[in-house]
């Protein structure tokens, strides 16, 4: 009788993918449409945040489709969230950018980014509050990478704030030798207030009333830095 070899171990990414690409031979891909689920996704994301959505929350949203349909068209929940992410900083994020550099001045500028920004936190019809600013703060140690990821999008706030101001000084609105550090930090640090507060549920009115005050500290707050 010939020797039995030892057992194999059981390769559970090897069959994922041996389905993935039966799946994927079937057809059965052709009739899913993979934006609409993107888009599905990132409503459970923005208000669940990453660790709080769970595999079935999203398979539901999409439609209630099978895990070999969900693991063939993103790849894992990591991935997905990395698209989602990409998607709401293209689309939803993007408005904040637009309306910081459409006004002719800086001080405009900011001002309205911050409405922007407070009307996308109260928006009917979505969560509350921002995706990229609150989906992964505090995240268990495994998934350190999510709370990185999204952190690479934040600090990029202060960065556009200051580009701006900067662009302001070279038109004439902003004083020269203005210490652009303080008031890059103040309102940065304001869009992320306001998007705790809108989460917890304080009405646009009330955000809309500090930025308002935010945007009255203006000219004190650039006097202050002049050096």
């Amino acid at each position: 009788m010939p020797k039995r070899g030892r057992p194999r171990e059981f390769d559970r990414d090897k069959a994922l993918r041996q389905a993935m690409a039966v799946f994927w031979e079937k057809g059965y891909a052709r009739e899913f449409d993979r934006d609409k689920a993107l888009r599905q996704a990132m409503a459970v994301f923005w208000e669940k945040g990453y660790e709080g959505a769970s595999l079935d929350d999203l398979q539901a949203a999409m439609g209630d489709i099978s895990p070999p349909s969900f693991y063939a068209a993103f790849g894992s929940k990591e991935r997905l969230f990395y698209e989602v992410v990409a998607l709401y900083a293209e689309t939803v994020g993007s408005r904040q950018i637009q309306a910081l550099e459409a006004e002719p001045t800086a001080r405009e500028g900011v001002a309205a980014m911050l409405r922007e920004a407070v009307d996308i936190f109260c928006s009917p019809g979505t969560p509350r509050g921002c995706l990229v600013l609150l989906g992964a703060i505090n995240c268990a140690p495994a998934n350190r990478s999510v709370h990185d990821h999204l952190l690479s999008y934040r600090v990029e706030i202060p960065k556009v704030i200051r580009k701006r101001l900067q662009r302001g000084v070279t038109e004439g609105d902003v004083p020269q030798g203005v210490d652009l550090g303080p008031p890059v930090s103040f309102y940065a640090s304001l869009i992320l207030g306001l998007a705790i507060r809108a989460r917890d549920g304080t009405s646009r009115k009330a955000l809309l009333a500090g930025v308002n005050g935010a945007m009255a500290a203006w000219n004190a707050l650039i006097a202050a830095f002049v050096r």
